[in-house]
């Protein structure tokens, strides 16, 4: 008796494993059906990101709205910050959109910037104060309004991390908690989470203290002065660096027949300026 009690929980558990295998299988990592997204891993975000989100947003007369918000700031100058720095690379219609009330943030007076942009940027600071201020509003419906036009959502650090489904370090007591008291983001890519400064800073390995607790989801960091611009469900990696990715497998110019690789929950791999990814299917493109 007591053996076929111990086959049946044998049996169960198998089940059980089976079906959240399958279920990990059936959730697919997705990007926006129309627009572009330029998700940068902080550092200084260079001239090559730049351009590429100006002409994304319709070149430089294209109007574009910058989200400090992240930062914390009690003031920001309305002038300077990433609006001088677009500025500075032509663009002619700049401007800037912040509160910390998410009250204000529901408003029509409010949005209003937002309803003739081709262009938004989250700046860098904590992404927690974005999913604070902007969360369940009209400006994050402004905002995917934005993308359903054809424009084009950016971010670098907080900014980049705000755009995926799952918030990465979203605690509001330090940025070195992985799972924290914020865990969902603005979602503009689903089932996907995001780090930055991933090599300046040596967090490579922190992503796994996300996978291990959910596993269906795609990892991917990204390191300083370095983007992915997603169109679709693939994109495309430009700037300095490089761009990590967890998807459970393994890629290599070399191939890896040869390689000592670890376990599959360990693994991740590098991709660099022009390689290009599948979301949906959650491999490399290869031309």
């Amino acid at each position: 008796m007591q053996l076929n009690k111990g086959i049946l929980l044998l049996c169960l558990f198998a089940i059980i494993s089976l079906q959240s295998q399958n279920n990990a299988k059936q959730i697919e990592t997705t990007g926006p059906s129309k627009g572009s997204l330029v998700v940068v891993g902080g550092g200084r975000v260079g001239d090559e990101i730049i351009k590429e989100f100006i002409a994304l947003a319709g070149g430089k007369d294209a109007p574009i709205v910058v989200i400090p918000t992240a930062a914390g700031r009690s003031l920001y100058n309305k002038d300077g910050g990433f609006v001088k720095r677009l500025r500075d690379y032509g663009a002619t219609q700049v401007s800037m959109l912040h509160t910390y009330d998410a009250k204000k943030a529901n408003t029509e007076a409010f949005i209003a910037p937002l309803k003739k942009a081709k262009g938004v940027w989250f700046g860098g600071g904590r992404q927690w104060r974005l999913v604070d201020a902007y969360e369940n509003t009209k400006t994050k419906e402004a905002i995917w309004d934005v993308l359903n036009r054809g424009g084009v959502v950016g971010g670098s650090s907080a900014g980049a991390t705000i755009l995926g489904s799952y918030l990465a370090r979203g605690d509001t007591k330090n940025n070195q908690i992985m799972m924290g008291d914020h865990e969902e983001g603005f979602g503009f890519i689903k089932n996907i989470a995001i780090d930055q400064h991933v090599l300046a800073r040596n967090r490579q390995f922190d992503m796994f203290d996300i996978l291990k607790k959910k596993p269906e989801l795609l990892g991917i960091g990204i390191d300083e002065s370095t983007a992915v611009v997603v169109q679709g469900n693939s994109f495309e990696v430009i700037g300095k660096s490089k761009v990590l990715i967890y998807d459970g497998t393994f890629w290599s110019r070399e191939g890896s027949r040869l390689k000592k690789l670890p376990q599959k929950n360990a693994l991740f791999y590098f991709l660099q300026k022009g390689d290009r990814y599948d979301l949906k299917e959650r491999k490399v493109i290869l031309d």
